[in-house]
């Protein structure tokens, strides 16, 4: 991986791929479950009012997230969900779409590249895909969330972060780049793709700059930190 650019699209979608088969029980595993009580927190942080609602799941995965929106918010009628990566589309469709495949629809892509309509979403959600966005890129996805919600529309995203000043960050800073990368040479035999789990999460830090990028683009932001800010999610509403 030398010399090579990790937030290039190709980049990423080739290390998600390979990720994808044993994606969902490596990160449950190895978060200690931390994971999906973010997502539920995220899916919390949205805060959908009632009436019908459709909108995004940016930089979807393996889909783990409708479960809980679909449960906390029965009016959404909607869910179209975005991922570059072929493979993680094809574990979300195996594990968590055949009961649901009225209420989700897919965009495989690059969700800066993809021509979403503007103006049109009830809410866009996204869980632990930030990370994998350099800070242009980054300023790209702000503008795009702000573009494709309604005036009124909620979004809610979280991501794995960087907890600095916290004095246990040592011993997770470990865990990230030395714990995870053995395991996955001892009991998955891939190739290093988990442990760029570490290092987006360690170069990414945390949600503020993609917190402003979104009030530069006229949200109204909230920013929350969760478990001594190893993780750090945005919320709001476009105004």
């Amino acid at each position: 991986m030398a010399g090579q650019d990790i937030y290039d699209p190709a980049f990423v979608r080739d290390v998600f791929d390979r990720c994808s088969g044993k994606y969902i029980a490596f990160s449950t595993i190895c978060s200690l479950g931390f994971t999906e009580i973010w997502r539920r927190q995220c899916v919390d942080m949205l805060a959908l009012g009632d009436g019908p609602q459709n909108g995004f799941d940016l930089m979807a995965g393996t889909g783990e997230a409708w479960p809980h929106l679909l449960a906390a918010y029965p009016q959404v009628e909607r869910i179209t969900a975005v991922d570059i990566s072929p493979g993680m589309h094809q574990r979300a469709l195996d594990r968590l779409h055949t009961m649901r495949a009225h209420r989700i629809g897919f965009i495989e892509d690059n969700v800066l590249a993809s021509a979403l309509p503007a103006g049109e979403a009830d809410f866009v959600i996204s869980t632990f895909g930030l990370k994998t966005f350099n800070r242009q890129q980054q300023a790209q996805l702000a503008a795009l969330v702000a573009r494709v919600l309604k005036p009124g529309g909620r979004f809610a995203l979280i991501e794995a972060s960087d907890p600095r000043g916290w004095f246990l960050r040592p011993l997770y800073l470990f865990h990230l780049k030395r714990v995870l990368p053995l395991i996955e040479r001892l009991f998955l035999r891939g190739a290093q793709d988990f442990s760029m789990i570490g290092t987006y999460s360690t170069n990414f830090g945390n949600v503020d700059f993609f917190a402003d990028e979104l009030e530069r683009n006229g949200c109204s932001v909230s920013r929350r930190k969760f478990f001594f800010r190893c993780a750090t999610g945005v919320c709001g509403t476009k105004r």
